[in-house]
């Protein structure tokens, strides 16, 4: 801690009175901030984060997501950049920002060179993103009520993971001494996992090492977290001690060893905890898309989930009041459930094929009810080539020899008129891969 206590007075009586009130002046709130284990705005209002993670750096031509991703219900960006050492140099920081604010986004911008550091030889250390920041300053110092700063992804492997803490602490310490007044945001080691658990042990050193108190840890959660268990545990530790937490990255269950994804999401909407989802569109293994091919009308399972789903972004996003959004004091009115099902309607099945390779592929199917509400539904199809299901996720989907049957699962079965879901799978397939016609019936 850099501060000092000036003495104004000489008298004995004064000092000794200064001496047994003297309380640490709290730094005036330059912007968004840390208020005990909560986010805040300025004017104080508690701000939970709601959104996706953008690969920016490598698309730089895709800037209609930003508004893509807020016509969702999105509040919030994770903006990927870059120093210049593996990619980049993101030195277009004013027209991100500008875009953040136009679609009425915070934006938390980070580093990504930085991921693995110790493991992957090309990374960059957090002492070169920070003078990456430092390179950035004149875009950025201003911005505090909209820009997050995110020092640097995963900025640690598995390789002497301990070394997090000292650099982590020190990239902070720079970041005030060169007059940076921003939320700042640190990932854990690990990947950003923390498996090891060294974020988890040394949270209060990180929290300590800012003069301004100005810092929220992030972690990142993927298949370390595929039980319920390991989410609660990994929460309830940082929520004991009163450690301000995201969750800067996650992805979800599309296989058997994957992250929960239902229980984080559960538990980030009952605990007021940020998340923001990996990714938008564009990864090398197309299964973390939520858009196709950045097309927001062509979410994937994972995008209709996450944007959709219960505990998802729409459900549960409030806009920040500095761009005029307003948190509800008492909780908005719901529909009681009714006292007889609703009448039962029809529906209908639209089979994708989303994306294949040699001996694979991966399928999506969209359900869409008539012109009444249901409750549940079965879709069925039969391959003709000789393709079967390995996985599935967003329905229960079992095979006899080429026949296929998906039925709905507790909480995606009932549909208003017109409404959809969607159910996706991973499959094999030899010779051919034909398209084969889904039919739906409700059950």
């Amino acid at each position: 801690m850099r501060r000092r206590l000036t003495i104004l007075g000489a008298a004995i009586v004064a000092l000794a009175a200064s001496a047994l009130m003297f309380v640490a002046p709290a730094h005036a709130a330059a912007g968004l901030h840390i208020n005990g284990t909560t986010i805040v705005e300025a004017n104080g209002q508690p701000f939970v984060m709601r959104g996706v993670n953008h690969p920016h750096v490598w698309f730089t031509g895709q800037t209609d997501s930003f508004a893509d991703i807020k016509a969702l219900g999105a509040n919030t960006v994770r903006v990927v950049l870059g120093t210049g050492k593996r990619w980049g140099p993101s030195n277009d920081v004013p027209d991100v920002i500008a875009l953040c604010k136009q679609n009425r986004l915070i934006c938390v911008l980070e580093v990504h060179d930085t991921t693995g550091y110790g493991e992957e030889g090309a990374a960059a250390s957090l002492d070169e993103a920070v003078d990456y920041w430092i390179s950035q300053k004149s875009a950025l110092v201003g911005q505090e009520n909209h820009v997050v700063i995110n020092i640097g992804n995963e900025p640690i492997g598995n390789v002497n993971a301990a070394r997090w803490t000292a650099a982590t602490a020190a990239a902070i310490g720079r970041m005030r001494d060169n007059g940076f007044a921003h939320l700042l945001m640190v990932d854990g080691p690990n990947w950003g996992q923390d498996w090891q658990q060294v974020m988890r042990n040394n949270a209060q050193t990180i929290l300590d090492a800012d003069e301004q108190q100005n810092t929220v840890l992030s972690i990142h959660m993927y298949a370390v977290y595929a039980t319920a268990a390991s989410i609660v545990d990994y929460l309830d530790h940082f929520e004991a001690n009163g450690w301000p937490l995201v969750i800067g990255e996650f992805g979800w269950r599309f296989n058997a060893g994957e992250v929960d994804h239902e229980t984080l999401l559960a538990e980030a909407d009952a605990r007021d905890l940020g998340y923001l989802g990996w990714s938008w569109s564009g990864n090398t293994d197309p299964i973390l898309d939520m858009a196709t091919n950045f097309d927001p009308d062509r979410l994937t399972t994972w995008g209709e989930r996450i944007f959709n789903g219960a505990n998802g972004i729409r459900a549960t996003a409030r806009e920040a009041t500095i761009y005029g959004g307003t948190t509800p004091t008492t909780p908005p009115p719901t529909t009681p459930p009714p006292t007889t099902p609703p009448p039962a309607g029809a529906c209908t099945a639209t089979y994708t094929v989303l994306n294949q390779w040699p001996g694979g592929f991966q399928g999506e199917v969209r359900v869409t009810a008539g012109s009444a509400a249901i409750t549940r539904w079965t879709v069925t199809w039969t391959f003709a080539n000789g393709q079967t299901v390995s996985s599935a996720w967003n329905a229960t989907v079992t095979g006899t020899g080429s026949a296929v049957t998906a039925r709905n699962l507790s909480y995606n079965g009932s549909l208003g008129a017109g409404a959809s879901t969607t159910f996706g799978f991973l499959g094999s397939w030899t010779g051919t891969n034909g398209t084969p016609v889904a039919s739906c019936t409700v059950s």
